[in-house]
């Protein structure tokens, strides 16, 4: 079993650039999701987050199958550990 990552990002976020560079820069596979185009995404990313849109907002799945961790701009560390469960 695989775990999964999942970006709640917009073009413009710096931290969330960073964050995708070093996802790739380790190999880690995430899919993208751009809350300015998906209005549903949005309210998600503010019913997490007190109200707010704020962003990167990711979701880890861990490789073990173990529950869902959802964080708000994570250090690559931080992903790297919630992957690993």
């Amino acid at each position: 079993m695989s775990g999964s990552v999942t970006m709640y990002s917009t073009t413009w976020c710096g931290y969330c650039n960073r964050l995708k560079s070093q996802l790739d820069r380790e190999g880690i596979g995430y899919d993208v999701i751009n809350i300015e185009e998906d209005p549903a995404s949005a309210s998600f990313v503010e019913s997490v987050n007190n109200g707010n849109q704020v962003v990167p907002t990711v979701i880890v799945k861990p490789v073990n199958g173990g529950e869902q961790v959802v964080m708000t701009n994570p250090s690559l560390r931080q992903v790297q550990a919630a992957l690993a469960g």
